[in-house]
């Protein structure tokens, strides 16, 4: 019990400091949406985009297989960690030193043979990131939550902070001094440069926040163990990169769909409103957190599979209330974005609808994660990328940026389906299909409800909000009539226990 309760203290902490950090950067969004165009947002969208792809190739999943050869008897958790960073090092060094000889070709090769500096920028950031992994993962393994959660912390408030240092004050100093050496990186105007210079020098900070934990060890490089920690993380590598691609493929593929006049601006609008869905986001997000352990902790159980229904169904049921607490208040959520980007808010019930496939999608992942069938889940993800491919490719050159929104939905549906379908094969759980179609059937239908009665009815802004909470609190009374006598029973019964 003790060790339980370990666990959930410290995946609460993590919990709470990815939520935090996510909230943050929302708030990001209300800014440089209003300080960036739709087409330098678009720079930014895609730029970060290639962040995270370069950041899952050069960490080779050596995270993963830090921890598991830090924990193995007879192995020098030391040795471990030095072995897996100087790697990372090394990797991310040679990343880093090649871009930087060939820095315009590289520019070039992203679209922006104009712009060296953002090469440059993308692989300095990618490096440095790649440098803190291990360390950070360090701090894990020896149960430093506290410590982790307060630099996870600091990194974004710095990166918040330097941003609006950058955008509130620099094109002041250079109207003031049009000599500065700054100009050479920086522009006099402001542009998606000030977010990725804002973003290395917060990289910078955190490492140099991570030395203590990095110089506190004994360094004892070993060829062999490195030898046995790629074997074990490599396929790693090649499972989760399908995954990932399949979530930012999009963004890259923009320019090369769509005209050359307003892919960046599509692409900036795209962008923005994707993250009007960050609460489906980070409710998924914490149902993660939860849910892993929960899962793996009651594996053994007799009764576990209708437990795993009961989880599925309860999910889902939360998750319309979020999706329904958004699209009906989305004339307010729309607020956070500037003026030139809300044209694109048609978009946020979609990523909803798909951000809540993608959960249900990990509902039923239980099947090869308990049944050690993990070689099928490449095949899952790899069929939602071939998914996403298709409908970008086929219909974003036609409907632009919608389509793209679309393909995130049919590719989390096909991952869902297949899984389902995998999982009653291999391990079947005996999910409530009816209960859980009434949920999602249900706040689709009070979603119609308020778009019919938006559209041919004309409401003011507090008759829309009276309206939504109308039927918010419909929803509210279908699921409670469902499920509120039996979650009531079974809070009685445990406290009669």
């Amino acid at each position: 019990m003790g060790l339980l309760k370990r666990l959930a203290a410290d995946a609460a902490i993590y919990g709470f400091t990815t939520i935090a950090a996510r909230l943050i950067n929302y708030l990001l969004v209300a800014y440089h949406t209003r300080v960036l165009d739709a087409a330098q947002y678009g720079v930014f969208t895609e730029f970060y985009s290639y962040i995270t792809l370069l950041l899952t190739l050069l960490a080779c999943g050596m995270e993963t297989g830090f921890f598991r050869f830090a924990t193995r008897s007879g192995q020098c958790p030391d040795r471990v960690f030095a072995t897996s960073w100087i790697f990372l090092l090394a990797t991310g060094g040679v990343f880093l030193a090649v871009v930087l000889c060939n820095a315009p070709a590289a520019a070039a090769l992203m679209g922006y043979p104009q712009n060296p500096n953002y090469a440059a920028l993308l692989a300095a950031i990618a490096a440095a990131d790649t440098f803190a992994s291990i360390p950070f993962a360090r701090l894990r393994l020896q149960r430093r939550a506290g410590t982790f959660a307060l630099f996870k912390l600091l990194n974004v408030l710095f990166f918040v902070g330097v941003n609006v240092l950058f955008f509130e004050c620099l094109p002041r100093y250079f109207e003031s001094r049009p000599a500065s050496p700054l100009l050479t990186l920086l522009p006099a105007k402001p542009d998606a440069v000030y977010v990725f210079v804002a973003n290395l020098l917060a990289s910078g900070f955190t490492l140099l926040m991570l030395l203590p934990v990095i110089f506190r060890v004994r360094f004892g490089f070993s060829f062999s163990l490195l030898k046995k920690m790629l074997l074990y993380s490599l396929p790693l590598l090649a499972a989760g990169l399908p995954g990932t691609a399949n979530d930012y493929i999009d963004r890259l593929l923009f320019k090369r769909l769509l005209p050359a006049d307003e892919a960046m601006s599509s692409l900036g609008i795209y962008g923005a409103n994707a993250k009007l869905a960050v609460l489906m986001v980070i409710f998924v997000q914490m149902f993660r957190y939860a849910a892993e352990p929960f899962f793996f902790s009651n594996a053994d159980k007799a009764d576990r599979r209708t437990l795993f229904a009961d989880v599925m169904k309860y999910f889902v049921a939360a998750a319309v209330f979020i999706f329904l607490m958004v699209t009906l208040y989305l004339d307010l959520f729309a607020l956070f974005m500037g003026r030139d980007f809300r044209a694109g808010v048609g978009i946020v019930p979609v990523m909803l609808l798909a951000n809540l496939l993608y959960g249900i999608a990990f509902n039923l992942s239980i099947w090869y994660k308990l049944g050690g069938r993990t070689g099928l889940a490449v095949c899952i993800t790899s069929a939602g990328l071939a998914v996403t491919l298709a409908v970008n490719l086929l219909c974003v050159p036609r409907f632009g940026y919608q389509a793209a929104a679309w393909a995130h939905l049919a590719s989390n549906a096909a991952m869902a389906g297949l899984s389902y379908g995998l999982g009653q094969r291999y391990y079947p759980v005996p999910y409530s299909l009816r209960r859980i179609g009434l949920y999602i059937g249900a706040g689709l239908a009070l979603y119609g409800i308020f778009e019919v009665c938006g559209r041919s009815i004309p409401l003011g802004a507090a008759s829309k909000a009276a309206l939504g909470s109308l039927l918010l609190m419909m929803y509210a009374a279908i699921v409670w009539a469902k499920e509120g006598r039996g979650m009531v029973r079974g809070l009685f019964k445990k406290r009669k226990g």
